[in-house]
């Protein structure tokens, strides 16, 4: 229901960042408030840095992987020395995807954003020329390549991924304390990478009908507009949360540090990034077109298929999950 139906007001999601609004509201009616923003960072390894690049400062590694041609000169490097750039197939993708120019669907249409496209070469190129490890997205493979026997440059991450995900795979001994000297705990930083993205967030959505709407509307008030609560989830937590002010006030604080991170403050790039995302462009196909494309496309990194069968098994694929949209139309070029 809309939440303006339970007195949420205006002034009460003003610290909320816009595409956290936007990603959740259907014709121009908001359906749900969130605590979380999920601006996306690029993690890398500090001591790989070190070897690739001579420096391990997160200024100077932004500086080196500023945009996408810089990033893949970077690969390059990190090849010679015997590292991989990314794990797999999937790393990149959201800095492509969080970054069209378009919808999916126009009409009945699919429209493949050149953004999309620039993906699928540079993840073909980085997996011709040994650039990743051609794992896949949650796999044995991929978390592996996060830990002390890893190989791999660095990882695409949002906030929950850094704190809840990579922290856990770093450790040698997950049971162990997470402290350094547990396997390369500390050894991880963070930049901003080549494109602003996000990824991923959970929402409070209220059914319509509820005999609960009091309840309902304090958890979201608690929880989703009250800075005192927001900023001490992030402080317990170190995920990101979704009220401006309280992350300027940590993002600020020169006592704040994280330890997985090496001493670095990644709330205060957090704080940059968030500003920077755009979900304009979102829409209710968007699960799926990205996922169909991701898996049609894996067979084709895979040297299972051309890539022309590729486009042909996303089409069928695309199709039959949305039968109402007719045709897939590629980028001229």
């Amino acid at each position: 229901m809309d939440i303006k139906d339970l007195g949420i007001t205006d002034d009460d999601l003003s610290e909320q960042y816009q595409y956290t609004k936007d990603i959740v509201t259907v014709d121009g009616t908001q359906k749900g408030t969130t605590w979380q923003a999920t601006p996306g960072l690029f993690a890398y390894r500090r001591s790989i840095a070190k070897d690739v690049l001579g420096t391990d400062d997160p200024e100077q590694v932004q500086a080196a992987v500023a945009d996408w041609d810089k990033f893949n000169a970077v690969a390059e490097k990190a090849n010679e020395k015997g590292y991989k750039m990314l794990s797999g197939y999937d790393d990149a993708y959201r800095t492509f995807s969080n970054n069209v120019a378009a919808p999916w669907v126009d009409g009945k249409t699919v429209k493949v954003d050149e953004n999309i496209m620039k993906w699928v070469d540079q993840t073909k190129t980085f997996t011709d020329k040994g650039y990743n490890n051609k794992t896949s997205l949650w796999d044995d493979a991929w978390a592996k390549d996060q830990g002390p026997e890893g190989k791999v440059f660095g990882f695409f991450y949002s906030t929950w991924g850094i704190n809840f995900t990579l922290l856990g795979n770093s450790l040698a001994d997950p049971d162990g304390e997470k402290e350094v000297g547990n396997g390369i705990y500390g050894d991880y930083a963070v930049c901003q990478g080549p494109e602003p993205y996000y990824w991923g967030g959970t929402w409070i959505c209220a059914a319509t009908g509820t005999d609960n709407k009091d309840e309902v509307a304090d958890i979201m008030k608690k929880l989703t507009c009250d800075k005192d609560i927001m900023k001490q989830i992030t402080l317990d937590t170190e995920d990101y949360t979704n009220n401006k002010s309280a992350m300027k006030e940590i993002a600020d604080d020169p006592d704040y540090g994280s330890a997985f991170l090496g001493g670095q403050n990644h709330i205060k790039l957090f704080a940059e990034q968030a500003e920077k995302i755009d979900m304009s462009n979102a829409g209710k196909y968007d699960q799926g077109c990205n996922e169909k494309i991701q898996a049609a496309f894996k067979d084709y990194f895979d040297g299972k298929v051309d890539e022309d069968t590729a486009k042909k098994n996303f089409e069928k694929a695309i199709t039959e999950l949305y039968p109402n949209l007719e045709k897939v139309e590629w980028p001229s070029n």
